[in-house]
């Protein structure tokens, strides 16, 4: 910032980089704002659908590519962990660049490398093997990677501090749109009515037919790839001439305060709770991913009538879900604490996965999308309250960035939720998985829970004690 020699109060100083669209709030020194700059904090929660609609990609590219290259579940899966390995791999670097620049450079460079992914499909179109699509889907999570390190840590930033939770759980509200957007771009662009994909591979008469039906089946993955790259070139353009805030951490002269990556992981590696959140993330992400790569599967499996376009509709149905659950969860957070929240929606999953393992019959599909609903607030709430038990606002980047990281869970669970699969030709049973994943979230927000009491208790002592008379002798009774 250019404010080097000026003194920051209790107001904040005011922001002065550049951009066309201005922004009025004043940096105060914890890094938070004094009020929420509407029009950025709109822009950048439209970054949030961009990734969820690559998100839900994969689970129509994981149906599509099971039938084009005969795989299995197991192989099927490895969709995802090529896609979230790349957010594993380059979360700490793109931190370390937001840490260096600012989180607007971070957002620019994550939506320009998700434009490279997106336009490397269409070669790997021509080539037409699974691993040349895998090393398009890596460069998409790349860019992904360094928008979601940006954007999740930025949404709690950009505004006071009491809303931080609040405000990402609103931004986290349109990703719903986005994995609602990529699932209809699927069904509509990539699946076609008749026999299922698998079955007409399957009947065909020659290997030059098979060729071509698996080379059209090919081409119409890229059409709603076309459609994102629209969307980001938009992105790029309104997010390079807004100006944005820092929200980052300053010393009484209004410089960035600034802390080595050896000091930051020191310090966040002592912190078990925050240690604790790293891992319920993982198991979330890995939850939410095996959920809904293996909704259409699980409808395929369960009804031989379906074809992949009719099954598409049970995914779709589950975003719209995933969205109701959040926004009831949003209205509940500002008249009860997140935590019992989380508490409830966690426990109210894990029976709903009980049951999709249990029915023999269709209405598990059902439960499934309801179980969709119940993952809502999961995501957001973990993050924010995650970064609030780091006290010490210097860390908050890599922070974030590590939580970020957490993602890789998309990468393990749904590989071992088909390898189950395959291993006990049950794709209900394989479901299981996702119950430990909700019991993990259920005790993550018991021990919080359990931790703000204690605070609470401990601020009222102090309270108690700085009161007048406090010092007095105890009587017999309070003896």
């Amino acid at each position: 910032m250019s404010t080097t020699h000026t003194v920051v109060g209790e107001e904040g100083v005011p922001n002065t980089s550049r951009g066309l669209i201005k922004d009025r709030a004043r940096q105060l020194k914890d890094g938070y704002l004094d009020r929420t700059p509407l029009f950025q904090f709109i822009l950048l929660s439209i970054c949030f659908p961009m990734w969820g609609m690559a998100a839900s990609m994969n689970d129509i590219l994981i149906t599509q590519f099971k039938a084009v290259f005969t795989l299995s579940d197991f192989a099927s899966a490895f969709v995802q962990s090529a896609f979230y390995g790349g957010y594993f791999l380059v979360a700490i670097p793109a931190s370390r660049v937001i840490r260096r620049t600012s989180y607007k450079t971070g957002l620019l460079i994550g939506l320009s490398v998700y434009v490279l992914g997106c336009v490397l499909f269409f070669p790997a179109s021509q080539v037409a093997t699974y691993s040349v699509f895998l090393c398009s889907l890596f460069a998409i999570a790349i860019g992904l990677s360094f928008l979601e390190t940006s954007a999740n840590t930025y949404s709690s930033m950009i505004g006071p501090r009491r809303r931080a939770t609040l405000r990402l759980n609103i931004s986290q509200t349109f990703t719903a749109f986005g994995f609602l957007g990529g699932a209809l771009l699927g069904k509509f662009l990539v699946f076609t009515d008749g026999d299922a994909l698998h079955e007409r591979v399957a009947d065909a008469s020659s290997q030059a037919e098979r060729v071509a039906i698996t080379s059209e089946a090919l081409g119409r993955t890229l059409a709603p790839y076309k459609v994102i790259l629209v969307l980001l070139l938009v992105l790029v353009v309104l997010i390079a001439i807004t100006q944005y805030p820092h929200s980052k951490p300053l010393r009484t002269d209004a410089t960035e305060q600034k802390a080595s990556i050896g000091e930051t992981l020191s310090y966040l590696l002592r912190n078990r709770i925050f240690c604790a959140g790293i891992v319920t993330q993982f198991l979330y992400v890995g939850m939410q991913t095996a959920l809904w790569s293996f909704t259409i599967r699980l409808a395929l499996v369960l009804d031989d009538g379906l074809n992949e376009k009719e099954a598409a509709s049970y995914l779709i149905a589950a975003f719209i879900a995933f969205f109701v659950g959040k926004f009831v969860a949003n209205l509940l957070m500002t008249r009860v604490d997140e935590d019992l929240v989380l508490v409830v929606y966690s426990a109210l999953g894990m029976a709903t996965i009980l049951y999709v393992v249990a029915a023999p019959n269709f209405t598990s599909v059902y439960a499934a999308i309801v179980a969709s609903a119940l993952l809502g607030p999961c995501w957001a709430t973990i993050f924010a309250r995650n970064l609030d038990v780091i006290e010490d606002k210097r860390f908050t980047e890599t922070g974030g960035a590590i939580i970020v990281m957490s993602i890789i869970g998309g990468a393990v669970i749904p590989a071992l939720q088909g390898l189950i699969s395959d291993a006990t030709g049950s794709m209900r049973f394989s479901f299981i998985v996702n119950l430990f994943c909700f019991a993990a979230i259920l005790v993550y927000f018991l021990v919080l829970r359990r931790r703000v009491g204690g605070e609470r208790e401990l601020s009222a002592s102090a309270a108690t004690a700085d009161a007048p008379g406090s010092d007095r002798a105890p009587s017999p009774e309070e003896r």
